[in-house]
């Protein structure tokens, strides 16, 4: 649960981080001996460059900055982008792991790894084991990329493009395998 000053600066966080456009994924603050850790974890669409990171850091210190009194005191601030390992929990963490293997724990039944196609506001469009299937994201438990050390093959991801029924919502098509 997020605390309470965490909930109060993320508004504020929020819009510095989205006008040098990105999106916060998350924000932390804790107590670290006298001084407060603010940690601002940040992603965009093609993911986050070490100047952009320079960038958002100084725009998210002036607005802290501006808001000292919300801080009440020293604090230091760290501006990261999100690990590999990081959980996908929100359609858009889905739409930029598109062509990725994912590890998925649905809230019912066995893990299973497949590979992202097309991520909408509800649900995506996975390959597991050659058969095309829609996975609602209310039904997953936990999501989290695999890491791969060669390409994907290349008939998986022409699969995933000709995805005639890859409008998320719109049916099912041959091959298709529904949870």
């Amino acid at each position: 649960m997020p605390n309470e000053l965490a909930s109060r600066l993320e508004p504020l966080v929020a819009d510095a981080v989205t006008a040098a456009g990105f999106d916060l994924d998350a924000l932390d603050v804790q107590q670290a001996g006298r001084r407060k850790l603010v940690k601002v974890v940040v992603d965009g669409e093609e993911g986050v460059e070490l100047d952009q990171v320079a960038e958002i850091s100084r725009a998210v210190s002036a607005v802290l900055d501006d808001h000292e009194h919300l801080i009440a005191g020293a604090y230091t601030l760290e501006v990261t982008s999100p690990g590999v390992d990081r959980p996908l929990t929100k359609p858009r963490h889905w739409r930029r792991a598109k062509y990725r293997l994912v590890r998925v724990t649905p809230r019912e039944g066995a893990e299973f790894v497949g590979r992202v196609g097309n991520a909408g506001d509800n649900s995506v469009r996975m390959l597991v084991d050659g058969n095309l299937r829609e996975l609602a994201y209310a039904d997953v438990a936990k999501a989290v990329i695999e890491i791969e050390f060669k390409q994907p093959p290349t008939g998986e991801l022409k699969l995933l493009d000709n995805d005639a029924y890859g409008k998320i919502g719109e049916g099912a098509g041959p091959k298709e395998e529904s949870r």
